[in-house]
């Protein structure tokens, strides 16, 4: 009876070893989804392979925070690794449930809510291999002389400087080496303000603390901006235009909050809407609203089936208030992982997706989405855009604008990001093509169907310019701070600044010269003055707004700053 006792045990136990190790194998391959899906993008878990954006995450685990060399950390990293922080599980946890929480001032976009992945994830993390972190080769502090051979170069940015890239400008891929230059965000120096062109005069409109990156102007004047990492929305008034005199937060505690819209979009809105990372919401609002009239209306529940790397969610109304398009970024850089063919024909997955379409992780990524007002009736609008983090109906074409960040890793150079009015049922390229019939090494031979297919875009900018928010010119007659009259109707658009180049880029804000509402093929900056070297930057602009009486306000997500720009 013994022995039957004991192999009983016995058997319960191997059971529940086995049940453990099936948990454990579920856990690791739900972690490295997660990974593939919402890090990958910007770290390494390879040891031998330089690292990307971000730093590689294998050993992790005891490491010190902020402690690998040659990154641009926040400053809110940078400070707890100088404390001696070292990562544990523990922290790495709450640092993933919500990062600004743990490191107030960092600019880690990604969170995990759920207890379950969060786990799984650190599983994952904890079974890589332990090898060093390549540090990343120090760039130059120092600013160097403008050379002629870097047309993009930040060193001969200055108010007034036409660019111009064609297609014929292209270069091969590869033909620079592939760079990891993350900026250092140092203070502004003393004194210091953006440059502007002769003739017009910046001041500090706001600080924002939550350095929130969309801003959105209401009906009445008013201006909203969403924070993702802070998860909520402001409401910024000036009853001057000179500075913001009130400032209120709308809504808190949602689901990383980007793009806002009013609707209907005329002089009376009843909603405004915010796209969260996988779903749309919807507020009451009345004109003057300062805090959220109601409790929000899920609009469109579930946007995708992974959140990807990714987060941004722009969202704009049609002219007549009947189709809400949404724009969606990618999973990853170039989907490498998604294979050569879709889990079914090709015409059948295009059918229902869209043509050029991604599949797998990229599921519903990298599109811009149609709906009706009230969420339905979802249909694919147009494909093959990487990230179109600024979204922008034109006020008088009623074209849908994207500015586009396009793919890493080709080289300084290529490909460049660009500015597109998206047509209906077009495919843009991404991943296996870049502007017009411009194949990817990496994924060579894996659509030539789709070749002859790419739409090329209206405007080339400097490749990892990182292109945000825009907005059109137009201000009311006799408003006090009214811009010259050659600026209307030309574009304003929010240059983020690069990480993979060499000598920087962006960090700025360029005008756009359009005729008809078409984009002429050339820029020119505006607002510049924010980087100080090539490792080093006191800006990064996000988005722009025109404000009722002219002014130009541009937000500084980095910084939390809103500079505010007026004819002298």
């Amino acid at each position: 009876m013994k022995y039957v006792k004991h192999l009983k045990r016995a058997a319960a136990l191997l059971l529940a070893l086995a049940g453990m190790a099936a948990a454990q194998a579920q856990d690791l391959a739900l972690g490295k989804r997660l990974f593939d899906s919402n890090c990958a993008m910007c770290h390494t878990v390879t040891p031998d392979r330089r690292a990307l954006m971000g730093p590689g995450l294998h050993g992790i685990v005891g490491r010190k925070v902020g402690g690998v060399p040659g990154f641009g950390y926040s400053a809110a990293l940078a400070g707890l690794g100088g404390q001696g922080k070292v990562w544990t599980t523990a922290d790495l946890d709450r640092y993933l449930a919500d990062p600004s929480a743990y490191a107030p001032g960092t600019t880690m976009p990604v969170s995990l809510a759920d207890k379950a992945q969060r786990r799984a994830l650190l599983a994952y993390l904890d079974k890589l291999p332990k090898g060093a972190v390549p540090a990343v080769p120090a760039v130059a502090a120092s600013k160097p002389a403008a050379s002629s051979a870097d047309a993009g170069s930040w060193t001969a940015d200055q108010p007034g400087r036409i660019h111009a890239w064609t297609v014929a400008d292209l270069p091969t891929p590869y033909a620079t080496e592939s760079a990891s230059n993350g900026p250092r965000t140092v203070l502004r120096p003393e004194g210091a303000l953006p440059a502007v062109p002769e003739g017009f005069k910046v001041n500090l409109w706001a600080k924002d603390p939550d350095r929130g990156r969309v801003m959105v102007k209401a009906p009445n004047g008013d201006i909203f901006i969403s924070s993702t990492t802070k998860r909520l929305v402001k409401v910024f008034r000036s009853s001057t235009g000179e500075t913001a005199d009130v400032v209120s937060t709308f809504a808190a505690g949602m689901d990383r909050p980007f793009g806002m819209a009013f609707w209907p979009t005329g002089a009376n809105p009843q909603y405004l809407y915010v796209a969260f990372v996988n779903s749309i919401v919807r507020y009451p609002y009345r004109n003057g609203d300062l805090v959220a009239g109601g409790e929000p209306e899920v609009v469109v529940p579930r946007l995708s089936q992974a959140v990807g790397a990714h987060s941004s969610r722009t969202l704009v109304f049609s002219a007549d208030d009947r189709t809400m398009f949404l724009s969606i970024g990618s999973a990853s850089n170039v989907a490498e992982r998604i294979g050569k063919a879709p889990p079914e024909p090709i015409a059948d997955w295009e059918a229902k997706h869209g043509m050029g379409a991604a599949w797998g992780e990229e599921e519903g990524h990298a599109v811009v989405l149609a709906f009706d007002a009230d969420g339905n009736n979802r249909r694919t609008y147009a494909t093959g855009l990487r990230n179109c983090v600024g979204m922008y109906l034109h006020p008088r074409s009623g074209d849908l604008l994207c500015s586009v960040n396009e793919r890493d890793l080709l080289g300084d150079n290529l490909p460049p990001d660009y500015l597109t009015r998206v047509k209906p049922g077009a495919f843009y390229g991404w991943p296996w093509f870049y502007i017009g019939a411009h194949e990817d090494p990496r994924l060579a031979g894996h659509r030539p169907d789709l070749r002859d297919k790419v739409t090329t875009p209206d405007l080339l900018f400097t490749a990892h310019a990182a292109p945000l928010g825009m907005v059109m010119y137009e201000a009311a007659p006799g408003a006090a701070a009214a811009f010259p009259k050659v600026y209307d109707g030309d574009l304003f658009v929010a240059f983020h600044g690069s990480w993979n180049r060499q000598t920087r880029t962006g960090s700025k804000v360029v005008r756009v010269f359009m005729k008809d509402g078409v984009p002429t093929g050339r820029y020119q900056d505006f607002m510049t003055g924010f980087v100080a070297s090539d490792a080093e930057v006191w800006g990064r602009p996000s988005s722009v707004a025109v404000q009722k009486d002219g002014s130009l306000l541009v937000d500084d997500d980095v910084t939390g700053e809103i500079w505010r720009v007026a004819p002298k």
